[in-house]
């Protein structure tokens, strides 16, 4: 066991310093880094939003992009998607070389994930009035659940949902727009999106149990195995110079956690 683990250690050294010789050209083949992220109504750790001022999407993985984009001493070009899954689905189209998503084993056919960069929550926003009180109140048949299409925290909802009903949908404004009117009773996602929007919408309520916990990790298209050395080894360093901890203190994320 030793032994192998020496040769996956050495084997992955090999790779970082290839990806270094090689230059940007393997990592970034059009002279820009194409950085997908997915934009959607509230902040989190993963999602970005819009910039009132600019229309452009701003957040955590903006700033890691920009940071790896700088490492490579190329452009930034931001690719923007609805969900994790979009991203995932477009990662053999060569239109993206680098993104930011929670770790999925559904997602491993598509693209090679690295390392996480932190923890990633899931949970519950309940509308405004709601009597559900915690996790186990939301199953109840007549009650309205929404999720948003292409994520794994809709997978988990789906398993563990059996009388409510659930709607997932593909834009997540409409499904923020609909709980602020009352019109879904709880809806899912990640526990840093939640805060963002209940802080948005008055009366609505985050609840405290956790449903799904995983790692947003970095990842890169299939079978780029250079790539694919290069970001881990940019995330690790990232992680150790304060680029990540700068990235989530800078959006308000000042309680979570850098992933060792």
């Amino acid at each position: 066991m030793l032994r192998y683990a020496v040769i996956a250690t050495l084997s992955l050294a090999f790779a970082v310093v290839g990806a270094k010789a090689e230059g940007a050209s393997d990592i970034a083949p059009t002279g820009a880094l194409r950085v997908a992220v997915a934009v959607g109504p509230a902040a989190s750790a993963f999602w970005t939003t819009r910039d009132p001022a600019t229309g452009k999407p701003r957040g955590v993985t903006v700033e890691l992009a920009k940071a790896a984009a700088d490492r490579l001493h190329v452009p930034l070009q931001l690719v923007e998607y609805r969900s994790s899954d979009e991203i995932a689905a477009a990662g053999d189209k060569d239109v993206w070389d680098l993104s930011f998503m929670p770790a999925d084993i559904k997602r491993e056919p598509f693209v090679d994930q690295g390392p996480a960069y932190v923890a990633y929550m899931s949970g519950y926003l309940v509308r405004a009035g709601s009597e559900i009180r915690s996790v186990a109140d939301v199953d109840r048949a007549g009650l309205r659940v929404g999720c948003i299409e292409g994520t794994s925290t809709s997978r988990t909802v789906e398993k563990s949902l059996k009388q409510a009903r659930l709607t997932k949908f593909v834009k997540p404004e409409e499904a923020a727009e609909l709980i602020g009117k009352g019109e879904l009773d709880a809806l899912a996602m990640g526990m840093g999106a939640l805060e963002d929007l209940s802080r948005k919408l008055p009366g609505t309520k985050v609840l405290d149990e956790v449903i799904q916990s995983t790692g947003v990790v970095v990842v890169v298209p299939k079978g780029n195995t250079v790539a694919k050395a290069w970001a881990a080894h940019f995330l690790d360093e990232a992680k150790a110079d304060g680029t990540v901890r700068r990235a989530l203190d800078g959006h308000g994320f000042t309680g979570d956690k850098v992933a060792p």
